[in-house]
């Protein structure tokens, strides 16, 4: 089976997670599988939760990103992997698994995933979403405070603390290897269109 693996990346609150559903919407649950780079951050048994909320997970560094190249050669090779499982409550992997069938399309996303160069060659369409900074903020308030249990004081902190001099360091740089960047990511109708049909093309062509 001939697998075509895409990279969706972009800055936190950018519309990557909105993109990635439309993509799994257009070619079903059996065409395509989706592991995102949060999955795979690290664990760290040997920290209490105090050390934990402390860490920058905004570093390239708080991933695992072998295990992620690792699980992506294994299903190119048609081999089912058990993929990490990550409480953002209790800032920590679980000890619990989730197995992934290989797929005609493995979408990959995650803000730093352009980074690694390893991981980077393995893909064959990289999709940068672009997104306006105080939009993306807006986002990311709403999300942790509704979704992972935070106050807005400590995301807005860790924002200013982390979040921001990181995408600055890390994730606006990695935009230069992107095929296609994508204003306003999953929102953008006309771009999303696009994709898919391009996608579309590579996979009933092969």
């Amino acid at each position: 089976m001939e697998v075509t693996v895409i990279g969706v990346a972009g800055g936190t609150g950018s519309g990557k997670s909105t993109l990635v559903k439309r993509l799994q919407e257009a070619f079903g649950e059996d065409d395509v599988v989706t592991l995102c780079h949060d999955y795979y951050y690290k664990a760290h048994p040997e920290l209490s939760y105090e050390e934990r909320t402390k860490l920058n997970y905004d570093h390239p560094q708080a991933f695992d990103t072998d295990m992620l190249v690792e699980h992506v050669r294994t299903l190119k090779s048609n081999v089912p992997i058990e993929r990490p499982v990550y409480s953002f409550v209790e800032h920590n992997r679980t000890s619990e698994t989730v197995s992934v069938k290989p797929s005609k399309v493995i979408i990959i996303d995650g803000i730093l995933i352009f980074e690694n160069k390893e991981l980077r060659d393995l893909m064959d369409i990289k999709v940068y979403v672009d997104t306006d900074a105080d939009i993306r903020l807006a986002r990311r308030i709403l999300r942790d405070v509704r979704d992972r249990g935070r106050s807005m004081e400590s995301v807005i902190t860790q924002y200013t603390t982390t979040v921001k001099p990181m995408h600055e360091e890390f994730v606006e740089p990695s935009k230069r290897y992107a095929d296609v960047i994508i204003p306003e990511g999953g929102f953008n109708s006309v771009a999303v269109s696009m994709l898919i049909q391009n996608i579309r093309s590579i996979v009933e062509g092969d």
